[in-house]
């Protein structure tokens, strides 16, 4: 598949109209503009819609009627970009994130040069300040090869096993194979778990040249205190773990005990031991005794309960 395929961007947003606003706006600057654009609004109530449909007009706006996280979001934005028939490749990005002119130019020309045929290319994201943000930073796929590595270095690349849903371009057809995000992650590991499940026994990228900014309101890595949130990296954890096909056994091992590791240092960091030790008793409970519903039915839900 040639730089010439089709590539729908899709974004997904809530209650960020200012921030969304300057991601569509660095789209239609784009030097290899996307041939189509998709807005994934998680029923936003600071007058996003009317933003998109006067501002951006020529925006295929999907508005849920109820939030459902940022997995929701990109499962019905992906699954809107897989009807049409010629979909080749989908950009997928956050509201918060800004790609420079050049972004998807340089995530083609990889992909076109790349060996293997790549099914995901992620973006260097860095932050406000220009540093790489370690937040969206893949590492070099664990275990990769020799000649997966001097391949990939061979067009400016390093190999990945994973990457984050902040300026990833994938492939359609493997998508339509190993299926959607899981809805119902809400947010935290639904990127993770997505693309080691698109990735198992394929090729992924991460290519420099295509840079994006990534404008969290703070710099920071996933060990940073996660609050409240701590519940959905616990449970969804659980679940990839026990329930998804993206992890081979021994992977499984080594992330478990890396994610060990982590929730161990955001614990000894946090000022709020108490909330971290809630979201750790619920998110065993619930990753252990329930398992996902099918994200068919949280999107179709989701559409059910708009109310234009």
């Amino acid at each position: 598949m040639s730089a010439g395929a089709r590539v729908t961007a899709v974004v997904v947003t809530y209650n960020r109209r200012d921030l969304l606003t300057e991601a569509l706006e660095a789209l239609a600057a784009q030097t290899r503009r996307p041939d189509a654009v998709i807005v994934v609004d998680n029923a936003s109530t600071d007058g996003t819609r009317d933003l998109v449909r006067t501002r951006f007009p020529d925006t295929d706006l999907l508005a849920l009627g109820v939030n459902t996280g940022g997995a929701g979001g990109f499962a019905a934005g992906i699954a809107r970009a897989l009807d049409a028939p010629d979909a080749g490749l989908i950009w997928l990005m956050d509201d918060d994130t800004v790609p420079e002119p050049d972004a998807l130019a340089a995530l083609l020309d990889a992909r076109e040069r790349a060996s293997g045929g790549p099914v995901l290319i992620a973006s260097r994201v860095v932050w406000t300040d220009g540093r790489d943000h370690p937040m969206n930073t893949p590492r070099v796929k664990p275990g990769a090869s020799r000649a997966e590595l001097a391949a990939a270095r061979e067009i400016g690349c390093r190999p990945v096993r994973s990457a984050s849903f902040v300026s990833v371009l994938v492939d359609a057809a493997a998508v339509r194979e190993r299926g959607l995000p899981v809805a119902d992650y809400f947010l935290w590991n639904d990127d993770f778990e997505f693309t080691t499940r698109l990735l198992r026994g394929r090729t992924g990228l991460y290519c420099p040249a295509s840079v994006v900014v990534h404008k969290t309101g703070t710099f920071g890595g996933a060990d940073a205190d996660p609050g409240d949130r701590f519940y959905y990296e616990v449970r969804n954890k659980l679940w990839l773990f026990t329930r998804s096909r993206g992890l081979a056994p021994a992977e499984r091992v080594l992330y478990a005990g890396s994610s060990a590791r982590r929730w161990t240092r955001a614990y000894l960091r946090s000022r709020d031991r108490a909330t971290l030790r809630k979201g750790l008793r619920e998110g065993v409970r619930d990753g252990l005794r329930r398992r996902p519903r099918p994200t068919s039915e949280v999107i179709s839900a989701a559409m059910r309960r708009y109310d234009p």
